[in-house]
């Protein structure tokens, strides 16, 4: 069944600020609600369910949370310290429902902990990379409005800096009189949760900014537990005794789905790493027995240049999203591992993963069907169908929907009720959706269509390219070429030619780069996202 946009339950939000930002009813998407356990009651609390329901259902003494150094929070001594927590929150800190709460830190229990406390608060929060600069955290604050920040100590310097006007900023793990911990240490262990509303928003996560002024996207309480009674529950199929880890910081919604929402929500653990590139990934798999494991293609084709598969035994499932997942790097994995990367598509503005594929339904080279809860299809400019095998828009809905505070890009990202989500795809006969490009990413050149990511797959097959991407330039007799940019393994020649000659014997000759670039490593965001916008705009790259 669809949804209009749902009227005002009984909202606990004392600051009204972000309902009373959200779009206006006629620019929401339509909202599915077509599973039995979508349909929430009026009154919810995502940090509730998540936490003192799954305590409820599996008993306190399972672990929770776990550590690089050894440390292991049960799920009970989670409970008391998210709910100290909260209780200094509501109380001597002064925040209130609705107040927005910025969280800033590496990705440690501590912050998860205060994120959970966030949620039973009633408040909002803003969570942002640890890696964000005084600049960028002084436009978050000014968007949101926001009011109260927990961070970390060792992260507290850019915040310092961005002077935000009234924010009132507490350090969390030093050791001064102030920190947020030794003022928690004597509160109540118990905490009942605020009553919010499940269309209270519960969350602003703001998209990475790698363009433009960056978009908050505003998630509701039911829109946490959506992601994990769909991609989680019917993909990803988790057991209470897995162990999760991954490279995504809980800043990005990848990572706050996988290393919080997701393990929680099935009673499951989570290996929480300050530092999570494969260099340290590869040997925690091991001493951890991780079994679930959330990154981006690139790490996956890094993880298997260090290991000759055994150390990663302990793997059942592994999950590819942030960028397209090459099907050269989905067979050299399998290959490795005998596991099948079960790839996806997410936005930021839908929260998490809403088409994917397991086990046998995978199939390599595409992205998947729409998640159990989700629909999708495929439109043109207009915004009308276009027949399977021809490439357009992605759409989607489902019961997440793009909800940006206070911004005109909302009639841009949603169109007749639809989520439109920048990429060009095409549907197959048999409903599978196979990625094409970003629609910014479609390389013409005289007149012929070259879709950057097929180009990287092909240079990627090379057993000397370690990373590449292919992206156009402007040309003035051909409109566009297409450049490659190629990151080479330890030890390998630079040489052109070569690379030339091999994408020529993988694909049709005009898909072959016009130009080919190597560099030491490609721009990437502080969540691993490749920068294509820079290779675009510069040439001085190498």
């Amino acid at each position: 069944m669809t949804d209009a946009p749902p009227q005002q339950h009984t909202s606990a939000h004392v600051d009204t600020f972000a309902r009373d930002h959200l779009p206006p009813p006629e620019l929401w998407p339509d909202l599915v609600f077509d599973l039995p356990e979508l349909r929430y009651p009026q009154q919810l609390n995502c940090g509730a369910e998540l936490l003192d329901r799954t305590v409820e259902r599996f008993g306190p003494d399972r672990p929770a949370f776990r550590t690089g150094d050894g440390e292991v929070w049960t799920y009970g001594e989670l409970l008391r310290r998210v709910d100290r927590i909260a209780h200094l929150l509501s109380g001597e800190l002064g925040v209130r429902p609705g107040n927005r709460v910025l969280l800033r830190g590496p990705t440690t229990p501590w912050l998860a902990a205060c994120w959970l406390a966030v949620m039973k608060a009633g408040a909002v929060a803003v969570t942002v990379l640890a890696q964000a600069r005084a600049q960028e955290l002084a436009t978050i604050c000014s968007i949101a409005r926001v009011t109260h920040a927990l961070c970390d100590a060792r992260t507290m310097d850019d915040l310092v800096k961005a002077e935000a006007p009234g924010l009132r900023v507490t350090p969390f793990g030093g050791e001064g009189p102030d920190d947020l911990l030794r003022r928690g240490s004597g509160l109540p262990e118990t905490y009942e949760a605020v009553a919010t509303a499940a269309d209270d928003v519960a969350l602003i996560a703001f998209t990475s900014g790698t363009t433009g002024r960056p978009k908050g996207c505003m998630h509701f309480h039911r829109d946490v537990l959506a992601i994990a009674d769909t991609f989680a529950l019917h993909v990803l199929r988790p057991t209470p005794d897995d162990v999760f880890a991954g490279s995504p910081p809980l800043g990005f919604t990848f990572g706050l789905g996988g290393l919080v929402i997701f393990p929680l929500r099935a009673g499951a653990s989570s290996l929480l790493l300050e530092q999570a590139g494969p260099r340290q990934l590869l040997p925690a798999i091991a001493e951890h027995g991780v079994s679930v494991l959330f990154t981006a293609p690139t790490a996956y084709r890094a993880l298997l240049d260090g290991t000759d598969g055994r150390a990663l035994s302990s793997l059942r499932r592994c999950v590819s999203a942030g960028e397209n997942l090459p099907a050269a790097t989905w067979r050299a994995w399998h290959e490795a591992t005998g596991i099948r990367i079960i790839n996806g598509i997410g936005a930021t503005e839908l929260l998490h993963i809403f088409i994917s594929a397991a086990d046998d339904a995978i199939r390599p080279g595409t992205t998947g069907v729409p998640v159990p809860g989700w629909q999708a299809r495929v439109i043109d400019a207009a915004g009308s169908e276009v027949p399977d095998g021809d490439p357009g828009l992605l759409a989607v809905r489902g019961p997440v929907g793009c909800r940006y505070l206070a911004d005109e890009r909302q009639a841009t990202y949603v169109r007749g009720g639809w989520n439109v989500t920048g990429d060009t795809y095409v549907r197959e006969p048999d409903g599978y959706f196979r990625y094409v490009a970003r629609a910014d990413d479609m390389i013409i050149s005289a007149g012929y269509n070259i879709a950057g990511p097929e180009v990287e797959d092909a240079l990627l097959r090379h057993p000397d390219v370690a990373e590449t991407a292919v992206v156009g330039r402007p040309d003035d007799e051909r409109g566009q070429i297409a450049v490659a940019y190629v990151v080479l393994r330890e030890g390998a020649r630079r040489d052109p030619d070569a690379l030339r000659a091999f994408v020529k014997a993988e694909l049709v000759p005009y898909k072959c780069p016009r130009e080919i670039v190597f560099l030491d490593a490609l721009p990437r965001t502080a969540t691993g996202k490749l920068q294509r916008f820079r290779l675009r705009s510069a040439g001085d790259l190498e």
